[in-house]
């Protein structure tokens, strides 16, 4: 159970439930801990203890047993990759594709070992170097870093859980945390976190390892976790699923789980009572993984640079050179040569952005982070000198503020990417 979840116990003792509190409402990670036969019950009285303290409730990530219980609503949010770890092997020998990524990671030079609690404790050079894996993991992510079920904490309750590390030379490039599923006798692939550097094939020769352990302990059960919006997902989150691919790739992942030749998939759903709209259950669940308030976590994400929003920087600056480059030069520029200027250094600024869009290259984007920022000031100076004096309406006093406004808010975004390629180059692999 994820460190940051609190527990609701049962008041009649036949169960607990890992939950969230947004402040709205509580949020439960999965099916309610109990007794087969108790599951039930104990997810009604979840619910109503919920509402007794002015909170909204749902359950997410369930296996659907829950949509059992009278006046509750349920939504497929995608499917769970299920493998028997017995019958790997013979997974194997059928699936040639993954043999050959698992030959290409050996041939770089890649092994995988069990690791013990003791190697990492906190402060040892071994851990030191598995956080900088970490690190390095989580500046190549578009998205801010998430919670909830999704929070990483690989070194958590070692004592339970499993560890492998990948190595190359002498230093680790990749790892998998594994923790135990009780009510399955079973294991959750629950971080898989690769170095970028590492080699193809890096990934799957953990995955590897780990079904030939859980294999040794006699489990027939393991799954990689939900593949979200995976499966006939309902039309509205089919089309989350395409728009939102620059920022958070589904149908990637959901691909690479299948190319492990999983026996199974199995829907996995988010269960609420019918008092609560769905898109209100599901808002309440994203506000649990973003932490906090959506916007905020919006604000993160966009300070990171992603792709996407630097694509949409560079078409932005179409139109905004256009507007320039057929301003009254009289009125708004002290000489042509500065209008002229001015459209030169936006339509080359166009170009570098949508190259920085296209692939990120550190240089390049130190360059143009300092250069916007130079515009910054420069138009500011230019805004209170010229603009401002000259303009006479709403419209034009707008136009000044956005000229001035635009390029710092695109010099926050290009320099938190900025920041992301130094966190990377800091921790990268002797």
């Amino acid at each position: 159970m994820e460190s940051a979840f609190l527990i609701w116990e049962d008041p009649q003792g036949h169960g607990l439930v890992g939950y969230v509190d947004t402040g709205a409402a509580w949020v439960a990670g999965g099916e309610p801990i109990a007794a087969p036969e108790r599951v039930l019950e104990v997810a009604q009285r979840f619910f109503a203890a919920a509402q007794a303290s002015g909170r909204r409730a749902c359950c997410f990530a369930t296996e659907g047993r829950l949509a059992e219980l009278p006046e509750t609503r349920r939504l497929l949010l995608g499917e769970q990759p299920v493998w028997d770890p017995a019958a790997w092997p013979d997974t194997l020998a059928t699936a040639r594709s993954l043999r050959a990524q698992l030959r290409r990671a050996a041939s770089h030079g890649v092994t995988v070992r069990p690791v013990a609690a003791a190697e990492v404790a906190e402060g040892t050079p071994f851990r030191i170097a598995l956080d900088q894996v970490v690190t390095r993991w989580r500046a190549s992510r578009a998205l801010a870093t998430m919670g909830f079920l999704v929070q990483v904490e690989p070194f958590r309750e070692l004592n339970e859980r499993m560890l492998f590390v990948a190595e190359r030379s002498g230093g680790p490039v990749a790892l998998l945390s594994m923790a135990p599923v009780f009510a399955r006798a079973g294991w959750l692939f629950e971080d898989l976190l690769r170095d970028p550097s590492a080699p193809n094939g890096t990934t799957e020769l953990l995955v590897d390892a780990g079904m030939r352990a859980a294999a040794m302990r006699g489990s027939r059960w393991a799954t990689l976790g939900l593949a979200p919006l995976a499966g006939p997902v309902t039309p509205w989150l089919a089309r989350v699923r395409r728009w939102a691919t620059p920022l958070f790739n589904f149908t990637g992942l959901t691909q690479f789980k299948a190319k492990l030749r999983p026996a199974s998939w199995a829907p996995i759903w988010m269960v609420h009572p019918a008092l609560t709209p769905t898109w209100r259950a599901l808002l309440d669940a994203l506000t649990a993984f973003a932490g906090g308030s959506l916007v905020r976590y919006g604000w993160r994400t966009l300070l990171r640079g992603p792709q996407p929003v630097l694509a949409a920087m560079a078409a932005m600056l179409v139109p905004w050179t256009l507007v320039l480059a057929t301003l009254d030069t009289d009125r708004w520029y002290p000489a042509p040569w500065v209008q002229g200027a001015w459209v030169s250094f936006d339509v080359t600024l166009c170009v570098m952005i949508a190259v920085l869009a296209l692939r990120w290259r550190q240089r390049l984007g130190v360059a143009v982070a300092s250069a916007v920022t130079a515009d910054v000031l420069v138009t500011l100076w230019q805004a209170v000198t010229w603009y401002l004096p000259r303009a006479v309406s709403v419209a034009e006093y707008l136009g000044a503020a956005i000229a001035v406004t635009a390029p710092a808010l695109a010099a926050v975004v290009l320099w938190g990417r900025v920041r992301r390629g130094v966190q990377m180059q800091r921790t990268s692999r002797p």
